[in-house]
């Protein structure tokens, strides 16, 4: 098991955030989900870990990998 913690970019408060999995607490807040995902992948590049974008609902939309991914997908969208 690693200690990867992967960086999710979530609804918080009318706004959006970015949350380290398993943090209870956010991390940063912006006011768009754009902004919100660019601060998170800047973060996610550093730290070699993927960013998982939610709805505003709270469902997962997308995520990206920035490290060393054990199972990269199989389709090749990017």
């Amino acid at each position: 098991m690693t200690d990867k913690k992967d960086i999710h970019v979530v609804p918080h408060n009318g706004k959006w955030a970015t949350r380290k999995e398993g943090a209870e607490r956010v991390g940063r807040t912006a006011d768009t989900q754009k902004e919100a995902f660019e601060q998170a992948r800047e973060q996610a590049k550093r730290e070699k870990v993927e960013v998982v974008i939610h709805r505003p609902d709270g469902s997962i939309r997308n995520s990206n990998s920035y490290g060393n991914d054990p199972n990269p997908p199989k389709d090749k969208k990017h």
